[in-house]
């Protein structure tokens, strides 16, 4: 169950709008002094109607000749939309509609009755884009414009589940016993190998901006802290223009000693669960929000189905196979793309897992599996992958404890050892077996919310050609 949230009068308001709709019959009689986004005004001569907006809900403002000032109803009858005000007036409770006999009755609403007005600041006309309206936007459009798409209904709910996911997560981990760390994002070699790294001057010295915390959160393991979560930005300089890539992005990263892969995926599937569940139980609200906009678009409405326990696990074996049994090509040991996914999720269209990656696909630090061999004899790992149907969500796996196969697997990725002594020397005064994972924030997000592109979970989205606002 959510803690119910505690909203402190300020300097400038004595109630939100959402204290006055959910309490309203308490405050009947009570002068309040509120604040929000005009969203309309309706009315002539001596009357004026204003629907208000802030971040906790809307509600109406009843402005009349003579309880408040000419100047002040004039200017209420002619503000311009998305103005921010500020309203001394009375709470009242709203005339109820009118309803058909044995029709139920609507629970009563609020309004405030002014007493006086004032304008914080007017906005400019015309707006960008429509706040209120229910036209369809271009996303390059509301991204060029996101302080205002973010007053929007379904792109605020969108972004409050996203901070509850994030709420929900972070507590389930440390219910496990898991330290939350914050790693270094100026690095000075590759965490994963590879080029796809945005090169930067530290000073007089050449550096990196982090493409993974990984390195960072194994050494915290070996210092003895058994169990880290980090919940921070990574940067990837990939050349991807997709609807699920981005160059910088949050994730979710745990790091845990005296586990295996298996270990740590049924960590993952118990912490997504728990968020399904928190959110089904205490977020519906927001869902609706985002399925009232929806429905405007001809979408179908999402739901929240918390996912069973333990999620499918499909090994990369298992997976080539699938794919090769329904006709199309491909060898083991090649990469399982997008559209083999989709084949894959016919099957299983939830969370589903991917385990036993060939060794030569997988990063240096990945375990391999003592005395498994793939369909070609080739060295398994015990790296793993979580998809939501096509799409991948996490990269995880049991990590190498022996620094003398750790170096080797670096000059096999063709990676110099020297540089990586900062990392190596960790593990040559005991080391426990420990395994992790990352799992990104937007993409879970992209399920939850049935977003089409991943830049619609991010608020300033960073991709090839964005680097402003």
């Amino acid at each position: 169950m959510a803690k119910e949230t505690v909203w402190h009068p300020t300097s400038f308001r004595s109630h939100t709008l959402g204290q006055i709709q959910d309490g309203g019959s308490d405050l009947v009689g009570s002068q309040v002094t509120i604040c929000g986004f005009m969203e309309a005004n309706r009315g002539k001569g001596k009357i004026c109607f204003m629907d208000l907006r802030d971040g906790t809900g809307r509600l109406q403002v009843f402005l009349k000749e003579g309880l408040v000032s000419d100047p002040e109803l004039e200017c209420a009858q002619n503000l311009s939309r998305e103005s921010t005000v500020q309203v001394v007036g009375d709470v009242a409770q709203k005339r109820p509609p009118k309803v058909a006999e044995g029709e139920p009755v609507p629970p009563p609403t609020y309004e405030v009755v002014a007493k006086s007005f004032t304008v914080l600041t007017e906005a400019a006309t015309p707006l960008p884009l429509g706040v209120t309206d229910t036209v369809s936007i271009g996303l390059d459009t509301r991204l060029d414009n996101r302080f205002l798409d973010l007053r929007r209904a379904h792109v605020g709910a969108m972004f409050t589940l996203r901070a509850r996911v994030l709420q929900y997560g972070r507590e389930y981990l440390i219910s496990e016993g898991f330290k939350e760390i914050n790693s270094p994002k100026i690095i000075a070699s590759a965490s994963e190998g590879g080029t796809n790294l945005f090169p930067m001057m530290y000073f007089d010295t050449p550096a990196f901006l982090s493409q993974s915390p990984q390195l960072y959160k194994q050494l915290t393991v070996l210092g003895g802290m058994e169990r880290v979560f980090e919940i921070g930005p990574a940067f990837r300089a990939e050349k991807h223009d997709t609807y699920r890539h981005l160059n910088e992005f949050i994730s979710f990263d745990i790091e845990a000693a005296w586990m295996n892969d298996d270990d740590v995926m049924g960590v993952q599937e118990r912490m997504i669960n728990h968020i399904w569940q928190s959110v089904a139980d205490n977020d519906m609200d927001q869902i609706e929000i985002v399925n009232k906009y929806r429905e405007t678009q001809g979408d179908d409405p999402i739901t929240v189905d918390v996912p069973s326990l333990p999620f499918p696990r499909i090994s990369y074996c298992d997976a080539i196979k699938m794919i090769q049994d329904s006709g199309e090509s491909i060898e083991w040991g090649a990469d399982i793309e997008s559209s083999h996914c989709d084949i894959i999720a016919e099957k299983y269209p939830g969370f589903h897992f991917i385990p036993r990656w060939p060794m030569e696909m997988k990063p240096f630090y990945i375990h391999h599996i003592e005395g498994e061999n793939g369909a070609t004899g080739e060295q398994l790992s015990r790296g793993f992958d979580l998809n939501y149907g096509r799409d991948e969500m996490t990269s995880g796996g049991q990590r190498e404890h022996d620094v003398e196969i750790l170096e080797q697997n670096l000059r096999n990725k063709g990676l110099d050892p020297s540089g990586f002594g900062f990392y190596t020397d960790g593990f040559r005064y005991g080391a426990p077996p420990h395994a992790g994972w990352g799992l990104g924030v937007a993409r879970l997000l992209m399920v939850l919310t049935g977003s089409r592109n991943v830049r619609e979970t991010v608020l300033f989205p960073r991709d090839r050609q964005r680097v402003t606002p």
